[in-house]
């Protein structure tokens, strides 16, 4: 003890040794307070050596650093790190590290909250960890790897703010002291990392100062220097002042003498105005009337290339070869002259916003491979390649004109030919983009210099004068096909140069929107010709056979004002076998078919007086003579309209006579073949059975199928005049069929009568207006109409069915029975429209209310609820045509009333809009009387 020595223990030798158990609890006593003296030197030289370590201005990493070290080495801590958090105190980092390494960069960073180290800095309370478990903070050496036995994670604060977190690990464990030592340095150390920040932070603002004093000083100097430059112009400035001042003196004279100059200018400005007004009207005449003298122009070259044609052939052996030669020279050359004008038509049809376009669908593969044909032969007599080249990802169908499409590409390729000495042309076709599809013609021909690339496509241009006479052409090729690209939606790029070829390419979308083509609203109403009257047979026409027809002799009429194409005809259908009537007007062809009953009918469109449209209705509507086939020869464009309105067929002037003998053969044919074709195409057994009976008779041969399959197996083995389809099938839709029978036969497909029980919906309608050509559902009279359209595109004489069929088809057409004292309202704001129509509905024992707008035709409903029909014009001032039909439409006890169109336009898409708007039916102005009859009769009946 007296050594100092107070931790050895005395034993007393019994409890009565008084001086022993002093000298015991002295002992113990000095021992206590010996520990409290060593344990406030350690805390008292620890504190001081951690002042040592926070004195200074150290940045925060080397503080981090320092403080960690110092106390991992005071505490006899084994590993340790010291984690800052950042100025927006979302998040602490590792600033510190002692033995400390991290496993990855997820240990080195803690939002609050998050793991130990956030959970800390948010609650500011200290956290002991006893018997750690193993993946948790590691103690390493070069021969040691093992967790440390406690952790101690205790946060620093400054007035009130976590500014960080000190985590230590022992292999021991800590003593009181210890742990009471780190607490009580935590305040120390937080006021030390506070300051360290606010050094950083000022050191911060301190250089952003400095970096904005330097720019200050840089723009002040900037700002002398433009003061100095302002002060320069403002003396350069003065002195331009006083040269204005005298420069403004002699304006003023030279201005007096430009005003009497713009004067002179605005009389010449109006006179070049003036005549260049007549210059546009004077090409708009020439172009109206070029694109009017189609029928004019072309109807007497007819005549002119089917004479010499037939004079070059010299069938009768009586001419000379100089005849003959001479014969071929006028044929070639009036085929020349027929394809300068078609270019010059075409070209001024297309200037004058008359060219028609027909959009349909384009089957790829079989367009290109007839197109190719055509110029095989012309390829092999130049000993020149021709090669077809498609993508594998062209779709099977698009959607264009086929003919304007065929005249672009032909014009390319026969170009390409032209041009071509040697080698070869090839036609690609492939996806330009998912919307658009790419043709090129591509040649190893002349070329084309790079400055004539934009003259060519000018109407009567070629690259070079010379080109002209060595390979013939009148340089209008390239400005139609440019213009009918145009027209397609397209557009026509070239790639040439001189001596290396050309290749022409034409991009057109796969699916062209429908295209407006110069619509002139005509609302003139056009009457019935019931009343036609012999003193119409007025106008000069040929000697025909009238007179001399036998009884079994067969009878053609030819309708055509073309007085010597006409004689052709005669003449060539005489060499047939057939005796002719002649007729130069559509009255006199309706009077003579009546008269005569005819086999067979050529009828053309550009007619005087009424037109072949309208004689075409004529015939189709008269029970007597509606089994008439009629074969239109016309220069109008091909139409599918005529198709559906019961015509066998469309042959467009000029004909070449191959051509004519072929039609001849097929007018023959028909007369002949007095069995028809008919192809029912239903599932249903007894479905088929009805139409059998219904339909069947001497004079109609029919052929079932209960599937698409078994359907095109009979179509492609047989020849049909007429097929009956019901769309829902067994094993595909009748839109697949239809697709599928296109395939066959060139693509030929007769009239279509849809017949089926299934309801359909507006887009499957839409689809089948493609093809059909007239729609029927099943319900009230849908066989009576059934009978009515097989019986005329199959041409039955009514006459010749039974009696019981002759009533069906005869009540369809009663006009008495479903029209008499029917209540029509008639809603037009044309006057004369609402006169004429109200008059033939009158005269069809029709009670007619008129309306002159939407507003009115609203309010006589109110009035009148017993109306039985509406005929609703489109275009009307205020509220049209489309939202007074939903307005009916609105009201209940109108849901059902029947609702027919009236429109002036005729665009493909105008009769779906009618539909949608709530109209049960469509019909286009002009008006065709007989097939308005027609329409109402159909919707009164149901």
């Amino acid at each position: 003890m007296a050594s100092g020595n107070y931790f050895v223990d005395f034993v007393p030798k019994s409890e009565k040794d008084v001086l022993g158990n002093s000298l015991r609890m002295m002992t113990s006593s000095l021992r206590k307070k010996t520990q409290e003296n060593e344990k406030h030197n350690w805390m008292t030289n620890g504190q001081n050596f951690l002042n040592e370590k926070l004195r200074g201005d150290k940045t925060e990493s080397v503080l981090a650093k320092d403080v960690i070290t110092f106390l991992s080495n005071y505490l006899n801590a084994n590993v340790g790190a010291i984690y800052l958090c950042d100025d927006s105190e979302c998040s602490l980092s590792v600033f510190g590290k002692y033995g400390f390494i991290s496993e990855s960069r997820s240990s080195e960073r803690f939002a609050l909250n998050e793991g130990l180290i956030g959970q800390v800095a948010a609650e500011q309370k200290r956290i002991f960890l006893t018997d750690v478990e193993e993946g948790s903070l590691r103690i390493l050496s070069g021969i040691l790897d093992t967790k440390p036995k406690q952790i101690l994670i205790v946060p620093f604060v400054f007035e009130g703010k976590t500014q960080g977190v000190i985590e230590l690990g022992k292999l021991d464990s800590f003593s009181p002291s210890e742990i009471e030592f780190i607490e009580s340095s935590v305040q120390s150390i937080g006021i030390s990392f506070n300051s360290a920040r606010a050094r950083r932070k000022i050191q911060e603002l301190l250089e952003q100062t400095r970096i904005q004093s330097e720019e200050l000083q840089t723009q002040q100097e900037e700002l002398r220097q433009m003061n100095e430059e302002l002060e320069e112009q403002t003396q350069v400035l003065r002195q331009q002042q006083e040269e204005l001042k005298v420069s403004n003196e002699e304006l003023e004279e030279q201005t007096h003498i430009l005003e009497m100059k713009n004067k002179e200018v605005e009389l010449a400005k109006s006179d070049i105005e003036q005549k260049t007004k007549q210059l546009e009207l004077s090409g708009k005449y020439k172009s109206e009337f070029l694109a009017n003298m189609s029928h004019e122009l072309r109807t007497p070259l007819n005549s002119l290339l089917i004479l010499s044609k037939d004079l070059a052939d010299n069938k009768r052996k009586n001419l000379s070869e100089d005849q003959v030669e001479s014969a071929n020279i006028i044929y070639k050359s009036g085929h020349d002259l027929l394809v300068l004008i078609n270019d010059v038509l075409d070209l001024s049809k297309i200037e004058s916003g008359k060219m028609s376009v027909n959009l349909e669908r384009v089957v790829l593969r079989k367009f290109a491979k007839e197109l190719m044909s055509t110029f095989k032969l012309q390829a092999t007599e130049k000993k020149l390649d021709l090669d077809l080249i498609f993508d594998d990802d062209l779709p099977e169908v698009i959607r264009t004109d086929s003919h304007r499409l065929n005249q672009i590409l032909k014009n390319l390729i026969s170009n390409a030919l032209k041009f071509t000495e040697r080698g070869k042309v090839q036609v690609e076709i492939k996806k330009q983009n998912k919307d658009k599809i790419l043709f090129s013609v591509i040649d190893s021909g002349i070329g084309i210099p790079e400055e004539k690339h934009s003259a060519i496509f000018e109407a009567f241009q070629q690259a070079d004068g010379s080109t002209s006479r060595k390979y013939g052409g009148t340089g209008l090729g390239l400005s139609i096909s440019r213009e009918l690209a145009k027209l397609l939606g397209g557009e026509i790029f070239l790639k040439s140069k001189v001596n290396q070829g050309s290749t022409f390419s034409l991009s057109l979308p796969i699916e062209t929107n429908e295209i407006s083509i110069s619509e002139k609203e005509n609302e003139v109403f056009h009457n019935s010709v019931d009343s036609i009257q012999n003193e119409f047979i007025n106008y000069p026409t040929l000697q025909d056979d009238r007179n001399q027809i036998g009884e079994n002799d067969k009878v053609l009429l030819v309708n055509e004002d073309d007085l010597k194409f006409a004689s052709v005809l005669i003449k060539q259908a005489n060499e047939k076998g057939f005796k002719c009537i002649s007729a130069a007007t559509g009255e006199d062809g309706l009077i003579l078919t009546r008269k005569y009953k005819p086999h067979a009918i050529i009828l053309d469109l550009d007619l005087p007086g009424i037109k072949g449209q309208t004689v075409l209705n004529e015939l189709k509507a008269d029970q007597s003579i509606r089994h008439i086939p009629v074969h239109i020869v016309s220069a109008n464009e091909y139409s599918l309209e005529l198709i559906r309105g019961g015509a066998v067929e469309h042959i467009r002037k000029p004909i070449h006579k191959k051509e004519l003998d072929e039609a001849f053969n097929r007018i023959e044919n028909f007369i002949n073949r007095k069995m028809k074709n008919l192809l029912i195409i239903e599932d249903d057994f007894n479905s088929r059975k009805m139409m059998l009976k219904l339909i069947g008779n001497g004079d109609v041969k029919c052929f079932e199928a209960d599937s698409g399959k078994e359907a095109l197996r009979v179509y492609a083995e047989n020849h049909f005049d007429c097929i009956v389809l019901d769309i829902g099938l067994p094993d595909m839709s009748g839109f697949e069929l239809i697709q599928e029978m296109e395939k066959i036969k060139n693509g030929r497909i007769p009239p279509i009568v849809i017949y089926t029980g299934k309801e359909l919906t507006k887009e499957e309608d839409k689809e089948l207006q493609k093809y059909s050509e007239s729609i029927i559902i099943k319900g009230i009279k849908s066989e009576e109409r059934l009978l009515d359209e097989t019986a005329l595109f199959l041409h039955r004489m009514i006459n010749d069915l039974p009696e019981a069929k002759q009533n069906i088809i005869n009540n369809l057409y009663d006009k008495d029975s479903v029209l008499f004292q029917k209540k029509i309202l008639l809603v037009d704001d044309d006057m004369r429209n609402v006169f004429a129509l109200s008059k033939i509905l009158s005269e069809k024992g029709m009670n007619v209310l008129k309306a002159e707008d939407g507003n009115s035709a609203l309010e006589l409903l109110s009035k009148n609820e017993d109306v039985d029909l509406v005929l609703m014009d489109i275009m009307m001032p205020e509220m049209d045509g489309y939202e007074t039909m939903k307005k009916i439409r609105e009201i209940s006890k109108y849901k059902n009333l029947t609702i027919i169109a009236l429109t002036a336009k005729a665009m493909q898409n105008d009769r779906q809009k009618c539909i949608e708007a709530g109209a049960n039916d469509y019909i286009p102005k002009p008006v065709d009387v007989e097939r308005l009859f027609s329409l109402m009769r159909v919707w009164l009946s149901k």
